[in-house]
């Protein structure tokens, strides 16, 4: 039996060993803040960053995390790797967590995966001019709501680092749960970036139509010496030398005149007036006609009126004036000297260059450099990986059962808020394919209008069908225009009653939105039926 019990710890002992070889292998770097991060971890000395970091507990867990601990700072960290990882041999994977425990109005909760410190930087000054090979994360401030993914890379023919964005990248959950990130770089220039497994982005790292600006510059620039000839004719109509104004053509007629054959409705009252003063108004007992002036009783319909056809003097009505032609335009032609609109010539780009994969800058750091105006930003478990199953294995271990427990307990708290009926839960599931609406390219130039729209919603749930109904009207009017081509316009979103009459006691925005909607004042011979007076006022 002892000989049993010491083989059978000699095979776990193996098994241990041999699992930590495949981790050491796969894994290259691993951060879970079991531990405290001082020491292993160098906040900047820098001056500009005043935020102080926390290792803390996940709000709801045992787990810790490194923590932004104060609203309205800014934050920088580091953490030299052992040894610089190379992006250019086989696939690597970046993957780390991040909870915003208080939301995100505005601010950051990205990486910045740093090139080693001979390219001029230094742990303790660390700062936002460090130079980094990737950046990857969340980033929502007013219009910006994106994961981030930015690549910055070296033009072989200048030495000049560009910062070269994903174009179209996903927006960033909304709500205040743990969520795991993951960008998976492919030796065959692939990047897919998912969120919590899933994936929400692929691209291809040459690909002009999924960076800007691309990696590889245009072959051909325009020439700016190039200059415009002072005969080159862009008109492609002209007005019509020829033509003359007819005779008979009056400018000066009116678009409307009187119908001279209408008649005055029988029974119509001329001598009623249209109000009259309320008979059962009385004037209040603290009335003071020296303080509030001399008192007059309210208006309302007269009775008389309302059988009647109408009250007050009869006019004609008007109609349109068939003699009425407007103001004379002369007629265009086709211009005989048009050449079209002009284009300076293309020229080699000086810049140009061909490579079959990105010159990725080794990583030797990983950095946290953010301004924020929320607290409660929580990263964790961050990895390097080059073994997608490695980086899948520690988002079941490690992310998501935090991530069903903080979904059970929002849950609980909804129907505790009285959501239970399932609606809450159906907002939810809208709000969601809203947001991966707002993530189609072809919808990109709405995107900023969905989001704030999208937004305004989760703060006022009951506005959901009224918001579907506006980002409805939005694609509708990307349909048509795709049908039927045209120049897109601007499209204003528009709210619906129910959201004005939510948002009426809430006067912080009220005028700047009427400002952007361009709303005119009710004329004044709109009838107003009450007539105000001073006490009332």
């Amino acid at each position: 039996m002892e000989g049993r019990g010491f083989s059978l710890q000699l095979f776990f002992l193996l098994s241990s060993c041999v699992a930590f070889q495949i981790w050491a292998l796969d894994s290259i770097f691993y951060e879970p803040f079991d531990q405290p991060f001082d020491g292993r971890w160098i906040a900047s000395e820098n001056e500009d960053y005043k935020g102080v970091w926390k290792h803390s507990k996940s709000e709801g867990h045992d787990d810790y995390g490194l923590l932004v601990n104060e609203k309205a700072r800014k934050y920088a960290i580091v953490k030299e790797l052992d040894n610089a990882v190379n992006l250019k041999d086989g696939i690597v994977i970046l993957q780390f967590e991040v909870r915003l425990q208080n939301g995100l109005e505005c601010g950051g909760a990205y990486l910045k995966y740093l090139r080693p410190q001979e390219a001029g930087w230094k742990p303790k000054e660390f700062n936002n001019e460090s130079p980094y090979s990737i950046m990857f994360g969340p980033d929502k401030c007013g219009s910006t709501n994106k994961v981030h993914f930015i690549l910055k890379h070296k033009n072989p023919k200048t030495g000049e680092y560009v910062e070269h964005h994903l174009k179209y990248p996903p927006s960033v959950p909304s709500d205040k749960l743990t969520h795991v990130y993951t960008a998976i770089l492919k030796p065959d220039n692939e990047l897919q970036i998912l969120i919590d497994g899933e994936e929400k982005k692929k691209a291809n790292f040459l690909s002009a139509e999924d960076f800007e600006p691309a990696l590889i510059p245009p072959k051909t620039i325009p020439d700016s010496d190039d200059k415009k000839p002072e005969d080159w004719d862009e008109r492609a109509k002209i007005p019509d030398p020829k033509a003359v104004k007819p005779d008979d053509w009056d400018e000066d007629a009116p678009m409307e005149i009187e119908d001279e054959e209408a008649v005055k409705p029988e029974g119509w009252l001329d001598d009623e007036p249209g109000e009259i003063d309320d008979p059962e108004a009385s004037k209040p007992e603290d009335w003071d006609d020296e303080e509030d002036g001399e008192w007059e009783a309210p208006k309302i319909d007269n009775p008389k009126c309302e059988t009647a056809p109408g009250c007050g003097e009869w006019k004609r009505p008007t109609k349109r004036n068939p003699a009425y032609k407007g103001k004379w335009q002369v007629p265009l032609i086709d211009n005989p000297d048009y050449k079209g609109i002009w284009k300076p010539q293309q020229i080699p780009n000086p810049e140009y260059f061909e490579i079959n994969q990105p010159d990725f800058e080794p990583i030797a750091a990983i950095g946290i450099e953010i301004w924020t105006m929320e607290d409660g930003i929580l990263f964790d478990n961050i990895l390097i990986s080059n073994d997608e199953k490695v980086a899948e294995s520690y988002r079941k271990t490690t992310w998501k059962p935090k991530f069903e427990v903080e979904k059970e307990k929002q849950k609980v708290e909804e129907a505790a808020s009285g959501s239970s009926d399932g609606s809450s839960g159906l907002q939810k599931k809208v709000f969601d394919v809203l947001y991966k609406i707002a993530d189609i390219p072809f919808v990109e130039s709405y995107k900023l209008k969905i989001l704030d729209v999208i937004e305004k919603a989760e703060k006022k749930p009951n506005l959901t069908i009224g918001i579907l109904i506006s980002i409805t009207v939005v694609l509708f009017t990307l349909f048509i225009r795709i049908l039927f081509g045209g120049k897109k316009p601007e499209v204003s979103v528009t709210e619906t009653k129910s959201e004005e009459a939510a948002e009426s006691s809430d006067n912080k925005r009220s005028t700047s939105e009427e400002d952007e909607n361009g709303k005119e004042d009710v004329p004044a011979a709109a009838a107003t039926r009450k007539r105000s007076t001073r006490r009332e006022t």
